[in-house]
């Protein structure tokens, strides 16, 4: 993999990230325009990295408003904190559900039944981009209507959570975009949500980036080398230092935007990608 190849990659996700466009589907496009392959374990490696990177960005750019809201005191913290676990908890249940059910069932028979394999298929990606595009739509609409702005309680925390997990495994499904639209709908005032949407995606990056460190070595098991592991690896920890960048720049260009009233077009993009990645798939990339 070209150095290059990461730069792009990475500018890709950090500009990606904070919109509820999935920066993920975006850095997919992007791997099949150039040639690589989505679903092998070291591109899924790379994509995590890249996710890895804007975390960090999201953390560097949040870290006052959570300091202000979450870290107050104690008890607002216990209630974050509680809020958190039940969300976190509910999108490991639905989310391994889902993974079970389509490498068992969907992917059954196949040589490797596992759920990345899912994401280099761009009709499935197409298709995941056109439902959260509608999501954000319906409820950028509903937004409008409904300014009582609550915060995030226990049974929102669940639904945000199950949302979250039906995220999981298919590319394209914006996890922020999905997350943020749940609780909007479920009268959750803007700020507040994204604010505890990232602070779930801080909460859930680890465990997915475990995951496709097993993959990863899995695959290269028969590598015994440090020097060896070091060329596998490389590549996605520059990316994480590209996305980072990128993302924090792209956080503090694109914040005030993300909240001025505008969220159903969000949906809108989501949608003409769609159809672009449809074209995409049937042009045969």
């Amino acid at each position: 993999m070209f150095l290059l190849q990461i730069i792009i990659l990475g500018l890709v996700q950090g500009a990606a990230e904070l919109l509820p466009v999935s920066s993920s589907a975006h850095v997919i496009v992007a791997e099949k325009l150039m040639g690589l392959d989505p679903s092998s374990p070291e591109m899924t490696f790379v994509l995590v990295m890249l996710h890895t990177g804007t975390m960090f960005a999201v953390i560097v750019y949040f870290w006052n408003a959570w300091r202000e809201h979450y870290f107050s005191s104690a008890a607002a913290f216990r209630k974050v904190a509680i809020n958190v676990v039940i969300a976190t908890v509910i999108t490991g249940i639905v989310g391994l559900a889902l993974q079970v059910l389509i490498e068992k069932v969907y992917l059954k028979g196949s040589a490797k039944a596992e759920v990345e394999v899912l994401f280099s298929q761009l009709p499935l990606i197409g298709g995941a981009l056109l439902v959260a595009g509608l999501l954000i739509i319906y409820s950028g609409m509903r937004q409008q209507k409904n300014k009582r702005g609550v915060d995030v309680n226990a049974a929102r925390a669940c639904w945000i959570g199950a949302v979250q997990g039906i995220c999981l495994p298919f590319r394209g499904f914006s996890r922020s975009g999905a997350t943020i639209s749940t609780g909007l709908l479920l009268g959750v005032g803007q700020r507040r949500m994204e604010e505890f949407s990232f602070a779930l995606a801080v909460v859930l990056t680890p465990p997915v980036i475990a995951r496709a460190l097993w993959r990863l070595f899995k695959e290269h098991s028969e590598t015994s080398q440090p020097s060896q592991l070091l060329h596998v690896t490389l590549p996605g920890l520059f990316g994480l230092v590209c996305s980072f960048v990128a993302g924090w720049l792209a956080l503090r260009l694109l914040s005030r935007w993300l909240e001025s009233g505008r969220w159903k077009f969000f949906g809108y993009y989501c949608v003409v990608a769609a159809i672009v990645v449809f074209g995409l798939a049937f042009a045969g990339l």
